[in-house]
């Protein structure tokens, strides 16, 4: 995986700080959002893809951070009803199997991201690859970091370590574009 300009590969640091277009991996413990590690310049422009905190959540999580969630937009992936009247942006929910209906929601929620502002948080891809196969979700993450690259936007896309074999790692690495761990153990 090649390196962007900046802080090293495995370097661990408070936010993640990665130029415009980048997409990167973030290694995080299984309860923390990556949205914790964006700069907080992020939620000026961002669209959130979660499959693991309810909208209210990820508008606490903004809210905790000092962004406004008027200016985040959601994906909620669940398999349950999504019940959420906040200020938000959201789509209709997504199953986590429908990996179509994801990047068909993702590629409507990209419309709002401005090119060279934006962000695009993925939370997170392990939830996915528990309900797909590891080739679909593969081919997903790779459709929607070069979605997020041409668009000029930054990408961060969570993945729990520990949770996933070597090979799987190996793979989903390969499509970003740097790495940072988050992760408690600094794995």
């Amino acid at each position: 995986m090649p390196t962007t300009s900046g802080p090293s590969r495995r370097e661990s640091d408070d936010d993640l700080d990665v130029p415009s277009g980048t997409q990167a991996l973030v290694l995080t413990p299984s309860l923390r959002s990556p949205l914790s590690a964006v700069p907080p310049a992020a939620f000026e422009n961002t669209l959130v893809v979660s499959n693991t905190r309810p909208p209210r959540k990820v508008e606490q999580l903004v809210r905790d951070r000092g962004g406004d969630p008027n200016a985040v937009g959601l994906v909620p992936v669940s398999g349950s009803p999504v019940d959420y009247d906040g200020p938000l942006w959201t789509t209709s929910v997504v199953h986590p199997n429908d990996l179509s209906g994801i990047y068909e929601r993702f590629d409507r929620g990209m419309n709002h991201v401005k090119p060279g502002e934006g962000w695009v948080v993925f939370d997170n891809v392990n939830v996915l690859l528990m309900y797909a196969e590891r080739s679909g979700v593969e081919n997903l993450l790779e459709s929607v970091a070069s979605n997020v690259r041409r668009r000029n936007a930054a990408g961060a896309y969570a993945l729990v370590r520990d949770a996933v074999t070597d090979e799987t790692y190996a793979d989903i690495a390969s499509v970003f574009d740097v790495e940072r761990d988050f992760s408690d153990d600094g794995h």
